[in-house]
């Protein structure tokens, strides 16, 4: 069990369109990714012309060309978490970060962040690609309190576009940046607690999805798209028979890959429109923040009684559930 205390968002401001994609004449169109994947804009710490200009095509000059690191974009995430939270940087106790694409191969992210934010407490990287959020409160909320401080801030900054492909069209629709964070307490009571955490993965199939070292983005598409599909349908239903809630107060947030696979989720567990949130459709994909930053948006529809189950999937490939209850 973990008590959540505040939860923030960020998203660079560069916004990159289906008409933009489709002006760099790599065999798409506006109405082919909606049918696809459903996103309409994701935003990107890219500038917009140098995507256009060189379509990524040497991804170790994105990390120059960005206009936000992953520690800068990350701050600001946690300064809305710690706001909401009522807390100042110094009375956090420890920085957990977690990403699919860092700046840095050394050191620990988690560091970076904690520099740009003025923390000076212990700091560690623990990542699992787009399912680190919930890796992350798996893993904190199975250990002791007493080994914890009281309060913990985990971040997951994520620049998937300075890894993309721009010239390949099965990718380039796909992703977004974003940056999340929470304040987590194991010890520290509050309204909203973290319950029934559970992760597994799947080793034997970790080559399915992958970024090589200071390489593009691949994956097999149709085997993800099907492994997502399952494991979420498979975890939210385990969380539908754990919290047996009719009344409207059952809400799901899921891995943001597509709309498309969402809706066949969705579908298959019986989930209404008014009780899925999801930004996918805004955002794209922005891997391991994907689901933090829809649960952050809709802070302010968070109401006594809602449980909110949080189901993430990722490279590894791994699958994890939780559920976000908030007392009554």
């Amino acid at each position: 069990m973990l008590y959540l205390h505040g939860v923030g968002h960020f998203h660079p401001e560069n916004l990159i369109t289906n008409r933009f994609l489709e002006e760099l004449d790599i065999g798409i169109s506006e109405e082919w990714i909606m049918e696809r994947v459903g996103i309409r804009t994701r935003h990107t710490s890219l500038p917009l012309d140098y995507i256009k200009t060189t379509k990524n095509q040497d991804p170790r000059a994105a990390v120059e060309a960005g206009i936000y690191t992953n520690a800068q974009s990350g701050a600001r995430a946690a300064r809305l978490a710690l706001e909401r939270a009522n807390l100042k940087p110094e009375e956090i106790g420890m920085v957990v970060s977690g990403s699919s694409t860092p700046d840095y191969a050394i050191p620990a992210e988690a560091a970076i962040v904690a520099a740009e934010l003025g923390i000076n407490v212990p700091c560690f990287d623990l990542n699992s690609a787009c399912s680190s959020f919930g890796v992350q409160i798996k893993f904190l909320s199975d250990m002791r309190p007493e080994t914890l401080p009281p309060y913990t801030l985990v971040v997951n900054p994520e620049s998937f576009t300075h890894t993309i492909d721009y010239s390949d069209r099965r990718t380039a629709p796909l992703f977004g940046d974003g940056s999340s964070a929470v304040v987590v307490s194991a010890c520290v009571p509050s309204t909203m607690v973290f319950e029934a955490s559970f992760s597994d993965s799947n080793p034997l199939s970790w080559d399915k999805v992958r970024i090589p070292r200071l390489g593009h983005f691949w994956q097999n598409g149709s085997s993800v798209q099907g492994f997502a599909i399952r494991k979420t349908t498979e975890s939210l239903r385990k969380l539908q028979k754990a919290f047996p809630i009719n009344s409207g107060r059952f809400k799901f947030i899921g891995h943001q890959a597509n709309f498309g696979m969402l809706k066949t989720v969705c579908e298959r567990c019986g989930i209404p429109e008014k009780d899925h949130w999801y930004n996918v459709v805004d955002y794209g994909n922005t891997g391991g923040s994907s689901a933090p930053c829809v649960l952050s948006q809709n802070w302010d529809r968070l109401r006594p009684g809602d449980h909110i189950a949080l189901v993430m999937v990722g490279s590894g490939l791994t699958w994890v559930r939780t559920m976000l209850r908030v007392a009554e």
